[in-house]
């Protein structure tokens, strides 16, 4: 299968949420337990706010992914990013991740923050290539299990 990447003319696409996908991001996040757990319906009520920015990775007619941020003046923070399980280590997430930095780097955004569990170390592995660096860590941030989360951040420019 060819790399997924926001160049529409290939394979995979990067589009705006819709509430018609709610259903696919349930369950891409049922298949991902490292993720963020987020209740259904979540991601619609936050499309309604003007601070949101979702988008979903779309592959084949199927939804692969989605990355759900939000910004706040001149900062903004990755809430949640995730690929079927399937689709996983295809490019998805890059092409999700790259999407949402290019629109917030033209919204003028200087800084990005996220959280990942202290045991992902894919995730880790993922934003340190992506540029993330770990600023802080909260222990006992997260539930079921029980574990802290770690805090990225990436500076934007140009």
């Amino acid at each position: 299968m060819p790399r997924m990447d926001a160049d529409p003319s290939r394979e995979g696409i990067v589009r705006a949420f819709e509430p018609a996908d709610a259903p696919h991001l349930t369950a891409i996040v049922e298949e991902s337990p490292q993720a963020a757990a987020w209740a259904p319906g979540a991601a619609s009520q936050l499309a309604e706010t003007e601070a949101a920015s979702i988008y979903v990775g779309e592959s084949g007619g199927e939804i692969t992914g989605f990355v759900i941020g939000r910004q706040i003046g001149d900062e903004a923070e990755i809430l949640n990013l995730a690929v079927r399980r399937h689709a996983r280590r295809k490019g998805h997430a890059t092409a999700l991740l790259l999407h949402i930095l290019r629109h917030w780097r033209q919204s003028r955004v200087t800084r990005v923050f996220l959280e990942v569990r202290d045991s992902n170390a894919p995730a880790i592995l993922f934003y340190e290539k992506h540029g993330f660096r770990q600023v802080g860590r909260r222990p006992g941030y997260y539930r079921q299990p029980d574990e802290a989360a770690l805090i990225f951040e990436r500076k934007l420019t140009g």
